[in-house]
């Protein structure tokens, strides 16, 4: 009896598994810059990150080439590092859109028909 009790709630919950959830809706523009600011703000702590790492391996250099000269060693550094740049602080300005920014032009007033396009009147060639 618990066997058959058993396999009926696994049959049912395995019918409610395969149900299909419906699609999300289409994201908002307010959701499209939310997601872009947090996209700049990821970039900008990439940046951070490695401007420390950077920092702490100047100092970390600096730290062995001081205490290799007191010991005697004569250590030189291979090549120039390049600068450590700092990124500064977090600043996201909002793009306009395409449209308010005046990236269209305005329509122009047709003077002769397409090159593609034979004139008004003319011949089409046949098709073979």
């Amino acid at each position: 009896m618990l066997k058959r009790f058993l396999l009926c709630m696994a049959l049912l919950m395995a019918a409610t598994a395969h149900a299909k959830l419906p699609a999300p809706p289409p994201p908002t523009e307010e959701a499209k810059a939310k997601a872009a600011e947090a996209a700049a703000r990821t970039a900008w702590s990439g940046k951070v990150a490695a401007y420390k790492l950077c920092k702490a391996q100047d100092k970390a250099a600096a730290s062995y080439f001081k205490s290799a000269s007191m010991t005697g060693k004569s250590v030189k550094p291979a090549d120039a590092a390049p600068a450590c740049t700092d990124p500064g602080p977090f600043a996201y300005v909002t793009p306009k859109p395409a449209e308010a920014a005046g990236a269209h032009s305005p329509a122009a007033t047709a003077v002769s028909p397409p090159s593609s396009q034979a004139p008004a009147g003319a011949a089409t060639p046949a098709k073979k």
